[in-house]
């Protein structure tokens, strides 16, 4: 995977960083681990800037995460009861899961969203309930951009002082996607068949 990264990273420059971070959040198989670690080589090297990296790296992931928070907004928290009713089971999920995570977006939203731009497997999951419960898309765009500005801080830093071996991340950080996916897929099942069905709860007038 990295060597595309890397020819789209030096033949694109800081466009090219900041697509990739968008198409990160588009496709999550794509690690921001080796996009901002090889950012961080380049400063290391000379050939790029900290400050319009950093820059190129955090709109591009806030630009991939709006999307997703934008597909949220437009389904909407009401048109979304029918489908946990209907599908409540494959989505091994119910409605007072929903009115739990909603009073949470409510009081909390700012720092979930802060909180979850650092874990890994859902920093671009965290978007998609923060429009269907409807938080404020300045606050989610701040918040956003304020916790992948750090991440990607973190990031640069480390491919900066590891050089030239951040490149071979990929090496391993493959296979521990793919074992985080199985787990997943795994908690997924479990839940899947041990669901039990419960009477919908009535609605509310």
């Amino acid at each position: 995977m990295s060597d595309w990264v890397v020819r789209l990273i030096d033949e694109g420059g800081y466009w090219g960083i900041g697509l990739l971070m968008v198409l990160e959040n588009m496709f999550p198989p794509l690690p921001s681990e080796l996009i901002m670690g090889i950012g961080g080589i380049r400063v290391g090297q000379g050939r790029m800037e900290l400050a319009p990296l950093l820059f190129a790296g955090t709109v591009g992931t806030t630009i991939g995460n709006f999307a997703w928070y934008a597909l949220g907004y437009r389904l909407g928290f009401a048109r979304l009861r029918p489908l946990v009713e209907r599908f409540g089971r494959w989505l091994t999920l119910r409605w007072r899961h929903v009115e739990w995570l909603d009073r949470c977006f409510e009081r909390h939203g700012d720092k979930i969203v802060f909180v979850f731009r650092f874990m890994p497997a859902f920093r671009t999951m965290v978007s998609l309930p923060a429009g269907l419960f409807r938080m404020g898309a300045l606050r989610f765009v701040i918040w956003t951009a304020a916790g992948s500005l750090i991440w990607n801080i973190i990031l640069v830093a480390g491919g900066y002082w590891l050089g030239a071996q951040f490149s071979q991340i990929d090496k391993w950080l493959g296979p521990i996607t793919n074992a985080a996916i199985i787990l997943m897929l795994i908690a997924y099942v479990w839940r899947l068949v041990t669901w039990k069905h419960e009477a919908p709860a009535d609605r509310a007038d």
